[in-house]
Parts: structure tokens; C-alpha cells; sequence
């Protein structure tokens, strides 16, 4: 029997966050794996926002649809302006 005086817990697990540019390069590694441009298939979701476009293999798909397709389009620029030095 529980003691109602004490504060009873409820814990829930939280599935670890998966920064977008891990997404990004595991997205791309298993487009890659399975014979895909992965530019055009990433391009195409983004775009669309149809997850077809992305291969189920090593769970991509599922992956990607985590993420906002905007956070994608932010992530992509931040790095293409970081690589560019016009920061």
C-alpha cells in the first residue's frame, strides 16, 4: 500500500535529441548506401515535404521527419555562410 502523504513520481523516458546536422549526415549516408543522389532526394523533401523522397534504409526517413523542414533549410545555410567565411 502507498503512503498518500509522499509525493507520488511519474516518469516518462525522453528520447535523446538528435542534432539537425547528425540527421543531415545520416540522411545523406544512407541515400548515398542505397544508390541515391542524396542532394536531389533532400532537395525533393524539403521542397515537397513528401518523406518518399527519403530512403527508409538505416531509418533516415523516420529520422528526418523529426526535424522541421525549415530547422533543415537553417542548418544547410548556416553551414554553406560557416564554410563561405561570411560570418
Amino acid at each position: 500500500m502507498q503512503d498518500k502523504n509522499s509525493t507520488q513520481y511519474f516518469r516518462v523516458e525522453i528520447e535523446k535529441q538528435i542534432k539537425v546536422d547528425e540527421v543531415l549526415k545520416l540522411v545523406y549516408s544512407a541515400l548515398k548506401e542505397k544508390g541515391y543522389n542524396p542532394l536531389n532526394q533532400i532537395v525533393g523533401y524539403i521542397m515537397s515535404g513528401d518523406p518518399t523522397y527519403i530512403t527508409s534504409h538505416n531509418n533516415a526517413r523516420s529520422l528526418i521527419m523529426k526535424v522541421e523542414r525549415d530547422e533543415l533549410v537553417e542548418e544547410i545555410l548556416r553551414q554553406y555562410i560557416r564554410k563561405n567565411a561570411w560570418e
